[in-house]
C-alpha cells in the first residue's frame, strides 16, 4: 500500500457566526434604551464615529476644509456610508407626512412627569420613624434589630426569645420596642402572626370590639368561606352585624409591607407609534435620545493620509462604523416592516379594541415581509408599541386561537378579555360559575371552549373561583 497526496475540489455551504453578523443580530433583540446604551458605547470605542451635529454647526466645519482634502479620502465603503446616511430616515419609515405626523404626536410622549426617583424601602422608611421617635437611644438600637429582621411581606421573621437572647437583651424591653414599631406606618408592620396585626390595626381605628377581636382569633377561616350561618349562631348576632363586621376586616391590610416590596416603578418608552389617522394608520418609530450617526471628517482626513495612519487600524474601524450604523438602519426598517405587518393583520384590534384580536403567529408575520420567523421572534422582544388602545408588548400580538361556530378562530386574548368582562357585569351575590361562562362565552363569541380552559384564563387573570368571589350583602 503506498501513500500517495492528491488534489480535489469540494464545494460546501456553511454558515460563518462572524462577529459583524452577530452584533446585527444582538441589535435586532435590544430594546430602545439598550440600543441607546449599545451606540453611546461604540461613540466612545470607536474614534470615526460621532453624533451629527446641526446644521448650522456642520456648514461652518465643512467651510473649514478645503474641497482637495475631502477629494483625498479613497476608502472603499464609501458608497455604503451614504446609504447609512439618516438624512431621509422619516421619509423611509413614516407611512404618513411628517406634518401628519406632528399633528398626531400627544404632548404627553416626552412628559418630565415620567421621572421618578428611587422609592423608600420598608426599611428606610421604619428607621426614619424610628429615629424621629421619643425612644431612647437604647430602644432605637433594639428598634433596628427588630427592623433588620422583618421579611418582605412586613411580618417579623424571628421571636422575641430568639431575638432578646442572641443579643443579650431582657425580653420584656423587646416587647415594648416592639409594640413602637407596630404602631409605626404601614400599621402592623412587625407583627408575628395574621392575627396580630389585624389586631393591631383595629387598634389604630379604635374598632377593637370584642365581636371583631374573637372573628379574627377563631374564625377566619369560616370569613373566608363565607359561612354567615354558622357565625350568627355563634355569636347570636343579627346577620347584619356580622356583615359589617367582616366588612371592616376586609378593609385591613394583612400584608403591610407590600406597598414597600414591589421593586422599583419602571415607566415605559414604547419603541414604535401607532396613530389613527383618517381612515388609515400611521407608524412612527422612536428615536428619541438615540443618535444620529455619521463618520468624523476630521478623522476621516487623517485616514487619507498614508503617512500618518495604520492603515490597518484606520480600515478596521471604518468596516465597524459603517457596519453599525447599517445594522442600527436595517434595525429600524426590520422593527417598522413587522409593525406594519402586525397593522395589517391586527387591524380590527387598532379599530375596535382587544376583543377584535385575531390569532396570529411568528410564521404568518416572516411570510408576509419575507424574513426568518427567528429575525421576527428578535426584533419584537422587548419591545412595545403605544396604540389607540393603550402600550403593549409586540409579543401580545401573537397568540394562538380557538375555534368558532361555523369555522374561524378567535383569539385567546380576546377570550381572557370576554371572561374578565363578563365577571365584572356580574351579580356578587350570585356569581358565575365556570360552567356558566362556558355557556356566556358560547352565546357572546361562539366560541367551543372547555371548562377546564376557562378555569385556566380565569387563574391567568388573578380571578378567584365563585366561592371566593361570592359576597353577601
Amino acid at each position: 500500500m503506498s501513500l500517495q497526496l492528491r488534489q480535489s475540489l469540494k464545494l460546501t455551504q456553511q454558515l460563518v457566526m462572524t462577529p459583524q453578523l452577530q452584533q446585527a443580530i444582538k441589535l435586532l433583540q435590544l430594546s430602545r434604551l439598550e440600543l441607546v446604551e449599545t451606540v453611546q458605547q461604540a461613540l466612545l470605542e470607536n474614534p470615526l464615529l460621532e453624533e451629527r451635529q446641526n446644521e448650522e454647526a456642520q456648514t461652518e466645519e465643512v467651510q473649514d476644509k478645503s474641497n482637495e482634502d475631502l477629494q483625498e479620502i479613497k476608502i472603499q465603503e464609501e458608497s455604503l456610508l451614504k446609504s447609512a446616511e439618516w438624512d431621509d430616515y422619516l421619509g423611509q419609515f413614516s407611512s404618513s407626512s411628517r406634518q401628519a405626523a406632528e399633528r398626531e404626536m400627544p404632548e404627553e410622549v416626552a412628559s418630565f412627569e415620567a421621572m421618578y426617583a428611587a422609592k423608600p424601602t420598608l426599611e428606610s422608611h421604619l428607621r426614619w420613624q424610628l429615629h424621629l421617635s421619643g425612644l431612647t437611644d437604647d430602644q432605637k438600637k433594639i428598634g433596628e434589630l427588630i427592623i433588620g429582621n422583618l421579611e418582605s411581606s412586613g411580618y417579623l421573621g424571628i421571636s422575641v426569645q430568639e431575638l432578646a437572647e442572641g443579643h443579650g437583651l431582657k425580653q420584656d424591653d423587646v416587647e415594648v420596642v416592639l409594640r413602637e414599631i407596630q404602631h409605626c406606618d404601614p400599621v402592623g408592620v412587625a407583627a408575628r402572626s395574621l392575627e396580630e396585626c389585624l389586631i393591631v390595626q383595629l387598634e389604630v381605628l379604635g374598632s377593637d370590639a370584642p365581636l371583631l377581636i374573637s372573628l379574627i382569633k377563631e374564625h377566619m377561616g369560616d370569613i373566608e368561606q363565607n359561612n354567615l350561618s354558622v357565625l350568627v349562631r355563634k355569636f347570636k348576632v343579627d346577620r347584619e352585624d356580622i356583615l359589617q363586621a367582616i366588612k371592616v376586616i376586609k378593609s385591613l391590610d394583612p400584608r403591610p409591607g407590600n406597598s414597600f416590596s414591589g421593586g422599583e416603578t419602571h415607566y415605559i418608552s414604547p419603541d414604535v407609534y401607532v396613530y389613527r389617522y383618517g381612515d388609515d394608520f400611521v407608524i412612527l418609530l422612536n428615536d428619541e435620545g438615540l443618535p444620529d450617526l455619521q463618520l468624523n471628517p476630521v478623522y476621516l482626513n487623517e485616514a487619507g493620509d498614508k503617512k500618518n495612519v495604520d492603515r490597518e487600524y484606520w480600515n478596521e474601524q471604518m468596516r465597524q462604523a459603517l457596519w453599525i450604523m447599517k445594522s442600527i438602519q436595517q434595525r429600524q426598517r426590520t422593527l417598522y416592516r413587522v409593525m406594519e405587518s402586525i397593522v395589517r393583520f391586527q387591524r380590527d384590534f387598532f379599530e375596535h379594541g382587544i376583543t377584535q384580536l385575531k390569532p396570529l403567529v411568528l410564521k404568518d408575520v416572516a411570510e408576509d415581509i419575507e424574513v426568518h420567523e427567528s429575525t421576527v421572534s428578535r426584533i419584537t422582544s422587548n419591545k412595545y408599541a403605544s396604540t389607540p388602545f393603550g402600550i403593549y408588548e409586540l409579543k401580545f400580538f401573537f397568540n394562538s386561537g380557538l375555534g368558532v361556530d361555523g369555522g374561524g378562530q378567535v383569539a385567546s386574548e380576546s377570550v381572557k378579555a370576554a371572561i374578565k368582562a363578563c365577571i365584572d357585569a356580574e351579580d356578587q351575590s350570585k356569581p358565575f360559575s365556570d360552567k356558566k361562562l362556558v355557556e356566556l362565552l358560547n352565546d357572546k363569541l361562539h366560541v367551543n371552549i372547555a371548562r377546564r380552559t376557562v378555569a385556566k384564563y380565569r387563574e391567568a387573570l388573578g380571578i378567584p373561583s365563585s366561592t371566593k368571589r361570592k359576597k353577601s350583602f
